[in-house]
């Protein structure tokens, strides 16, 4: 895909290396604008350019617009060589890695010249024959748009709940489907945020939002086959959105309820649907925690005691917090970002030093093992894996250099089978390229983890074209990814990097924290020194930089 941060990398690339002189950018005008925000005067010149509909706004964007197009103009033929590159890379017929479900292996798979994926599966085994789940070109020959949203499978693999929106402004609408007979039903109602089953194979628990605010508010139980829609939870605290899960060995469903720094969990056993949620523990400002089942126990993945969260252990029969034994404890210098529950072992996700790591505990043996990964600068994350009794455990890999990958990590053994690696059509050899992970200093003296990517041969003059990229906000860090597209960038001789500045999650959840509200100039700062960092150690310079951030 031809992203605007390649995009705007290679106009810099191109202006340099052609010598083109730049037309001078068209100036927005000032007008005076202040207000009062918590007893303090904010002056904001530019305030009238949110006004979308003013006719001054409309020429300014206009020039702006023809500067681009004056700076561009001699980049055509180059930018549509680009494109047929970027494009001649992607292997537009191809299918997923199945994964079994039940009785069934459920797989995507692409068709050059669809836009959409196909849901298909089979019974059994691959050599059965196809069944198509969904299909959304289909749907595409009576809508301008198709997006699928949420889906769930009837435990006996019989019924699909789905939502999906045909107006591409993320409103979903409920259907159900019989995969026997490929019919759906007439049970349907609007703006469904997400939808679970309960163990009957009749049941529908379902999580609508407001019409307004798009706030995910009101849980509904409803029995297929009757008109009724019957309220069971609606949450009232703006602040809060809702949603609806099952837990993976299938005994109960968890109502999520969430705001940005505080959570609750309530539950249902998956054969009582008529009963009541109960609350795990009660809502407490900052208190996060995360509910899975697994033999008669709650494991729930905590702040209370570590910002970095621990996993703690309950009975189903009263999950109280009087009744929480840690299982998991903190690690000081490891955000634990997920667990996932089978009968036989447990993963979970671990961040430190701005890399994943994966974790398994075997229950018979008491002991973790770490899964071997090969690089310095990777992301790993946990695959799909519905099935609760498994001999193994998927996850997906990649990095700079390695295309994405899924594995199945055999828990009797504790090795990696490579099952799919994205085809990078063309030839692509990725000994020929290098990654490596770098620090700069803040100018508070924190250290700042920094990965960057090249073709070998990239030297280290101060005269090589780099792209800069960093986001750092929400607790959201930047994962190392492959892209067939940034080649084109990589080949023609200029480096890629991030920078994991603080306001992310890369280095624990402290990392967060000094990245946000009165600490949030840390984010810019560390972005701002990272890029003289690379100047100064001459990986490139500020004529030859590209930054993208958001």
């Amino acid at each position: 895909m031809l992203c605007s941060s390649l995009a705007a990398a290679t106009l810099l690339f191109l202006m340099n290396m052609q010598g083109q002189d730049s037309p001078a950018p068209p100036v927005a005008p000032t007008h005076e604008h202040r207000e009062i925000r918590h007893g303090a005067t904010v002056i904001d010149p530019y305030f009238w350019i949110r006004e979308k509909n003013n006719p001054e706004v409309i020429a300014y964007l206009q020039r702006e617009n023809a500067y681009t197009l004056a700076m561009t103009e001699g980049l055509k033929p180059f930018e549509e060589a680009l494109y047929g590159e970027m494009l001649g890379r992607i292997k537009q017929t191809d299918l997923d890695v199945p994964v079994r479900r039940g009785a069934y292996l459920y797989y995507s798979r692409t068709e050059e010249g669809k836009q959409y994926p196909i849901r298909c599966r089979r019974k059994g085994s691959m050599d059965a024959p196809e069944e198509i789940v969904l299909d959304p070109n289909a749907m595409a020959k009576e809508h301008k748009f198709v997006g699928i949203g949420a889906m769930a499978y009837s435990d006996d693999g019989n019924l699909l709940a789905y939502t999906v929106d045909f107006t591409g402004f993320r409103q979903y609408s409920l259907k159900v489907k019989d995969l026997r007979s490929g019919t759906t039903f007439p049970d349907t109602t609007e703006r469904v945020t997400s939808v679970e089953w309960a163990s009957d194979d009749r049941t529908l628990f379902l999580v609508t939002e407001d019409a307004i605010t798009k706030r995910s508010d009101k849980l509904w139980r409803h029995v297929l086959g009757s008109t009724e829609y019957q309220p069971v939870y609606e949450e009232t605290d703006e602040l809060y959105d809702i949603s609806i899960e099952k837990t993976r060995d299938k005994q109960y469903l968890l109502l999520g309820i969430e705001a940005k720094d505080t959570t609750e969990c309530r539950y249902l056993r998956a054969d009582a649907q008529q009963a009541a949620f109960i609350a795990v523990a009660p809502r407490r400002k900052d208190h996060r925690y995360f509910v899975d089942h697994r033999e008669g126990l709650f494991y729930i993945r905590t702040n209370r005691d570590s910002i970095n969260f621990s996993v703690v252990t309950a009975p189903d029969s009263d999950p109280s917090e009087k009744n929480w034994k840690t299982w998991l404890p903190p690690r000081e210098q490891a955000l634990i970002e997920r667990v996932d529950l089978f009968r036989d072992f447990a993963v979970t996700l671990e961040k430190s030093e701005a890399v994943n790591r994966l974790r398994v505990y075997s229950f018979s043996k008491n002991a973790w093992t770490p899964i071997s990964l090969p690089e310095q600068v990777y992301s790993a994350f946990p695959g799909e894996n519905p099935e609760y009794v498994s001999p193994a455990y998927r996850y997906n890999y990649q990095s700079f250099v390695t295309p994405s990958s899924v594995y199945d990590y055999d828990i009797a053994s504790g090795k990696s089978t490579l099952l799919k690696r994205q085809e990078v059509l063309g030839g692509y050899d990725p000994a020929q390229y290098a990654s490596e992970r770098l620090w700069a200093t803040a100018r508070d003296g924190t250290r700042i983890p920094v990965s960057i990517v090249y073709k070998k041969g990239f030297t280290r003059d101060g005269k090589g074209p780099l792209l800069l990229y960093g986001y750092g906000s929400y607790g959201f860090g930047t994962p190392v990814t492959f892209s067939s597209s940034r080649l084109s960038l990589l080949n023609r001789g200029m480096a890629y990097a991030i920078a994991h500045v603080r306001g992310g999650d890369e280095m624990g959840w402290q990392w967060r924290l000094e990245g946000m509200l009165m600490k949030k100039k840390n984010t810019f700062f560390d972005f701002i020194d990272t890029a003289e960092f690379l100047i100064r150690e001459k990986w490139t310079s500020k004529e030859r930089l590209v930054i993208e951030g958001g």
